[in-house]
């Protein structure tokens, strides 16, 4: 699947829920122009290639709260042209939408969720232009809520998932998924809830493995307070393979978004579980009952901001099924003037049948920003990273920082230039490597 059809299947998403006079929510889109020049666009560690690049991309966002249709669709294309010929251009996207048809107010919805990006080919490569592919998952189905008396409610849930990889065959799959969910409330704030789930995967490559049917049984609480959000899971999960032994164990989930100040905000995010790519990326829907989009605040790294906006992701590609234990944090500070936030993690994945890729991972990032005037600001950015895969002995050390200068000139333009520079030393021959690069960009705002 090309990155021009992830793109139309995305805007189809968001165009279906803008009949009926949508278009007067919101809707946002940019459109830049970017030049880059890479000493070291391959990420090699000998001869390394000086390459200049042309990349025009477009942004666009657009949300929707009404009671009929719900949405929340953020996307990015971008075409990288490049100067030399040893590197192939490129067109990439990245989108994250969700889409909400309530056919019977309170009683019917239909729901779309679909999750586009970039990912390395081999994740054991750096992450050159010629190791990268887009992904796609989508998934669309009904649910059906009923009432069982006082403060309590339930949800029936039927899903067709599609995953798809434009390089690694392994990863295409066709997934159905149901679940039964049981509310309570327990206030106007705080619900408690139990869950039931299964996911029957099917791989389209024979080369992919085992397919596997996943169940999941677990409690949920969760707390929306005026300054802390708590969403916590607990519970069992099984995978039962159709070749090979079944893995069991604790399935645990916790989410706290706490607000220190109107200009302060702390979020923890922690998951102990069985999982793989495709679950990974496509995130639980936060559409609720009723049709409102009540979504916890993400934990995200330090945004790399240079760049347009689409990243390589760090999802090992592959059918293989992993017990996951993931735990990051971030603090964040808005200010008028001045903004700063950083943000700790930690993973470790162990993987049932390939063990290749069983890594333990621990990073922090943060980003500074302040305003000038009005309509300038300077900012500095920076990462560090170290992944251990035990199983064949390899250690990365990667580092990623630079500064920022932007101006908004007009109300709908503005330039931004930058400069950044990332190494990676390993103690596996021909994966150290290191690249300066500068970017100048033109923006148009609508």
């Amino acid at each position: 699947m090309a990155a021009r059809t992830i793109l139309a299947r995305s805007v189809a998403l968001a165009l279906a829920v803008c009949s009926g006079g949508a278009w007067a929510d919101q809707f946002d889109w940019s459109a830049y122009l970017s030049g880059e020049h890479s000493d070291n666009a391959a990420l090699t560690t000998t001869n390394p290639i000086s390459t200049n690049v042309i990349a025009p991309g477009v942004n666009f966002s657009y949300a929707r709260q009404g009671s009929v249709f719900q949405a929340n669709v953020a996307g990015n294309l971008e075409y990288r042209d490049y100067s030399s010929s040893v590197l192939g251009n490129q067109t990439v996207a990245e989108i994250n939408g969700q889409a909400n048809w309530s056919a019977i107010p309170q009683r019917l919805d239909v729901t779309m969720q679909d999750a586009a990006g970039v990912a390395p080919v081999n994740s054991l490569a750096s992450n050159a232009p010629g190791n990268q592919q887009q992904t796609n998952v989508l998934a669309v189905g009904p649910t059906l809520h009923f009432l069982l008396g006082a403060g309590m409610s339930g949800d029936a849930e039927l899903k067709y998932i599609n995953s798809y990889a434009s390089r690694v065959d392994q990863f295409n799959s066709s997934r159905g998924a149901g679940a039964l969910r049981v509310f309570r409330d327990l206030s106007p704030t705080d619900q408690l809830s139990a869950n039931m789930e299964l996911e029957r995967v099917a791989f389209s490559s024979s080369t992919a493995g085992s397919n596997y049917t996943s169940y999941a049984l677990y409690g949920r609480y969760t707390s929306r307070l005026a300054k802390l959000d708590i969403d916590a899971s607990l519970g069992w999960s099984n995978i039962d393979f159709t070749q090979g032994a079944s893995q069991s164990g604790p399935l645990a989930r916790l989410t706290l978004g706490w607000r220190l100040s109107p200009r302060s905000t702390i979020t923890v995010d922690g998951v102990y579980q069985y999982s793989d790519a495709a679950q990974d990326m496509l995130q639980p829907t936060n559409i609720s009952i009723g049709g409102e989009l009540v979504p916890l605040q993400p934990v995200t790294l330090a945004a790399d901001t240079v760049r347009g906006g689409i990243g390589v992701g760090n999802v090992v590609i592959s059918s293989d099924v992993y017990k996951e234990r993931q735990l990051s944090a971030a603090y964040s500070f808005q200010g008028q003037r001045f903004s700063f936030s950083v943000s700790p993690a930690y993973s470790k994945l162990d993987y049932v049948n390939d063990v290749t890729f069983n890594q333990a991972s621990r990073g922090v990032g943060a980003t500074a920003s302040y305003r000038l005037t009005p309509d300038k600001s300077v900012s500095v950015f920076g990462t560090a990273d170290r992944t251990t895969y035990d199983t064949i002995s390899r250690r990365d050390r990667t580092y990623r920082y630079g500064l920022a200068f932007n101006h908004q000139f007009t109300s709908h333009w503005s330039w931004s230039a930058s400069f950044a520079r990332q190494t990676q030393s390993s103690n596996t021959a021909g994966q150290s490597y290191h690249e300066n690069e500068i970017f100048l960009t033109v923006t148009y705002k609508r």
